[in-house]
This record gives C-alpha cells, structure tokens and sequence, in this order.
C-alpha cells in the first residue's frame, strides 16, 4: 500500500488535481450526510444568491474537496523541498517574518480551507512550528501524518491540556503556533458565537494564549492555484489584541475566518460539520451577531 502511496504522491500537481475533481464528484454522488451537508452549508452561507448562484459555488466547492484529499499525498510524502517548490507566492508573509525578528512570537491562524497543510511546511521551514494533533482510529494514518507534517522545525503535541502547555511554552520562546480556529472546540473550551449567521462554538484558546504572550496573530490560507499549478500563500495580521471577552473574542476569530473564506469560497470545507454541538454543551439561547 505505502508503494502505490509513494507512487502516486509523486505525480504532477495537475494530474493530482484532475484525480480529485473526479474524486470529489464520486464521494458527493454516494448518499449520505457528506453531500447533504455539503449543500446545506453553502446555501445557508449568506456568500451566493440561492439559486443558480448558489449552485455554481456548490458545483466548484465539490471539485475543489477532492483536490483537497488527494494532494495530502505531495504533502506528507513527497521530499520536503519538493512541497515546498510548490509554493509561487505569497502576500503579506513577510509581516509573519519581521513579527519573528522583532522578537515575538506568532500564532497562525489557519481555517479550513485551500491547502492548509502548506502553512505548516512553509513556516516550519523558516521557524519553530508547534501544532496539536488529534489521533484518529487509524493508527497507521496517524503514523502517515505524523512523517507528513513533523519535517523541518515542526513539532506535533496532543490535543490535551499536555498540549496547551506546549503551545504556550512556544510563545514564550517566541516561536510560532498553529492553530484551526473553526474546528469545533470540545466541551468547556469554547462558547457560541455566529459564524456565517448561524451558531457556532469557536475555542477560545487563541485569545488566551495571545493575551498571556503578546503574540502576533495572523489569518493565514493556501490558496490553490487552477490547472495544479501551486499555492499562492495569503497573510492578514490581526492589527488588534483580541478582547478579554471570550464571546467578543470569538466573535473576532469568526470574522476574520468569514472574511478569508469570501476570497476563494470555493475552496472552503463546506462538508466539515462546524455547526455541529459538541457532547455536554447546552444549545445557546441567543448568539451574539457580528
């Protein structure tokens, strides 16, 4: 299995590309929750006109889900220095770069979308990278991820408490974080706030760490560039410290999530449930609105 992995992980971008449009149609075509809410997401996102506009988006966001599964395997297994050729440009990076001269240090604010699996790899290959991992049920996956993403100066810790600790430590040493801010935070670690006009619960670690640390925080994406040929890297400083509220806070992180997803929609992880309530976690009254 690891050969044929290796194998295909070698193939152009373009081709890898043309394999996950189909993919992604294959996988949307199976019945289920997948492509049910998929649709739901876009539709009810507030970024397209219902109707064809909307259709459209859908039509784009199902091919470019498949690229997304399929250029994992560049990612984790192709030589480092080939990942990173990858990479045609950025925009604002070099701000994560004086933040580092400057002495501070730097949390990535990386949402699900485009590839973000090239934040990491470039970062790591400047700076210190610390990012948490969440083992899932297959460990020879985990062991395929792991040799993935700890190349250069990265460092994997454990979703615990463990972890936050890690993540911290490496603010202190003014290194850099990574962290997913529209992944659905566990039961105490978050609190309801609007994103895209409805409910979600957003963690709340990003504004702890940052007011315990004065660390630079940036919304960074991997935009994937049409017909393979690479990522354009995006890079928005938060200009301001994120407020002492927690819902205020999160308020904040989902804005600027919204607004990187307004750049390239398409590319968004429209089938991640992030709606979704988290076990022990009372459904919100009212949520505050941006």
């Amino acid at each position: 299995m690891m050969f044929l992995l290796n194998l295909l992980a070698r193939l152009s971008l373009p081709v890898l590309h043309g394999i996950g449009f189909i993919l992604g149609w294959l996988i949307y075509w199976i019945p289920g929750r997948h492509s049910r809410r998929m649709r739901d997401n876009v539709f009810d996102s507030g970024l397209c006109v219902p109707g064809r506009d909307c259709r459209r988006l859908l039509r784009q966001s199902i091919s470019e889900s498949g690229k997304a599964v399929v250029e994992l395997l560049p990612m984790w297994l192709r030589p480092y220095e080939s990942v990173l050729k990858l990479v045609k440009g950025s925009s604002g990076w070099e701000q994560i770069d004086d933040a580092r001269a400057a002495g501070k240090g730097v949390i990535l604010i990386g949402p699900h979308i485009g590839c973000f699996e090239m934040i990491g790899r470039h970062f790591a290959a400047r700076h210190p990278l610390t990012v948490m991992f969440k083992p899932s049920r297959q460990p020879a996956l985990d062991a395929l991820m792991l040799l993935g993403r700890q190349r250069g100066l990265a460092t994997m810790v454990p979703t615990d408490l463990s972890g936050v600790r890690a993540l911290l430590a490496a603010l202190k040493r003014f290194e850099g974080i990574a962290i997913l801010p529209d992944h659905v935070a566990s039961e105490g670690d978050g609190v309801w706030a609007s994103f895209l006009g409805r409910p979600a619960y957003t963690t709340t670690l990003v504004a702890s760490l940052q007011r315990k640390t004065g660390a630079a925080a940036f919304f960074v994406a991997a935009e994937r560039l049409s017909w393979g040929r690479g990522y354009h890297l995006h890079v928005y400083p938060m200009d301001d410290t994120l407020p002492a509220d927690k819902t205020a806070a999160a308020l904040r992180i989902n804005q600027g999530v919204e607004d990187v997803i307004r750049l390239f929609p398409s590319q968004y992880m429209w089938n991640y449930n992030r709606h979704k309530r988290p076990g022990g976690v009372a459904l919100p009254i009212e949520v505050p609105a941006l």
